[in-house]
């Protein structure tokens, strides 16, 4: 299973594979046509009110993690069709924050590859 984060500023690439975008806002001054986008999963990035409490700030890193795994727990389909994807090819998950390290697709790639199925 092959997961990759990518920012929406940076060129796409043969090797993206499935590219989804999972913010809930579009990327500021990004045409879908540049995008490159196979889907935009928004209902799968943080809530506006978790979004908003985090802010970027690296100091809530790990408080961010443990309050967007709890919303993507309840979001089990979403998590499935993602991790289909993951499975059958190269999945890049496509963000627009500036912070390479600290943002929800960062997040959401742990997350998924925490719940990847195991191999016998």
């Amino acid at each position: 299973m092959s997961i990759q984060v990518k920012r929406a500023y940076e060129p796409p690439a043969p090797g993206d594979g499935y590219r989804v975008l999972v913010d809930r806002l579009w990327p500021r001054g990004v045409s879908k046509e540049k995008l490159e986008l196979d889907e935009w999963h928004k209902e799968i990035a943080p809530s506006d009110t978790l979004r908003k409490w985090f802010g970027h700030d690296p100091e809530k890193w790990a408080e961010f993690e443990e309050r967007y795994f709890a919303e993507l727990d309840e979001q089990p389909d979403q998590v499935q069709e993602l991790l289909q994807h993951a499975n059958s090819g190269p999945l890049t998950l496509v963000y627009g924050a500036k912070d390479e390290e600290h943002n929800n697709a960062v997040a959401l790639r742990k997350y998924l590859e925490l719940r990847r199925p195991s191999s016998p």
